[in-house]
């Protein structure tokens, strides 16, 4: 997406955070598209390089079970295996995961050109705050 930097230099805290997030999907999807998956199947494979539960994406889909569709064709590919909600890396998947590991890096590394740590940090404490503030109400 592109826009007038000098235009939007007024726009709400609202604005910045949607734009923010549909611009890392889209850098995120581009890069791991070079596997031939999404970005939710990335955070598949890191989720069951942990052993972790497919319950554990839901923040990311309106209704679990669209998870479903992504985690069918990584075990279709053979790169995780499910067993109910538990989620496990196969040694393809693993290999697969290698080497994005290193494309995804090159994207982060890239989202945080001329950012420094400290003001990183200071970015994820607001944006926590903000969240604990709204689920108080």
């Amino acid at each position: 997406m592109l826009f007038d930097m000098n235009m939007s230099e007024n726009m709400p805290f609202g604005w910045w955070v949607k734009h923010l997030d549909r611009t890392l999907e889209d850098a995120l999807d581009r890069a791991v598209a070079v596997e031939g998956i999404s970005r939710r199947q990335w955070q598949m494979l890191n989720l069951a390089a942990d052993g972790g539960e497919l319950s554990m994406m839901a923040p990311f889909f309106a209704d679990l079970a669209d998870a479903d569709l992504p985690a069918a064709g990584l075990v279709e590919r053979g790169w995780i295996r499910r067993s109910g909600q538990r989620l496990e890396l196969t040694p393809d998947g693993a290999l697969a995961r290698d080497r994005l590991t290193t494309v995804v890096a090159g994207q982060r590394e890239r989202i945080m050109n001329g950012i420094e740590p400290a003001e990183y940090a200071a970015t994820i404490d607001v944006l926590r705050r903000m969240a604990a503030n709204l689920a108080e109400s």
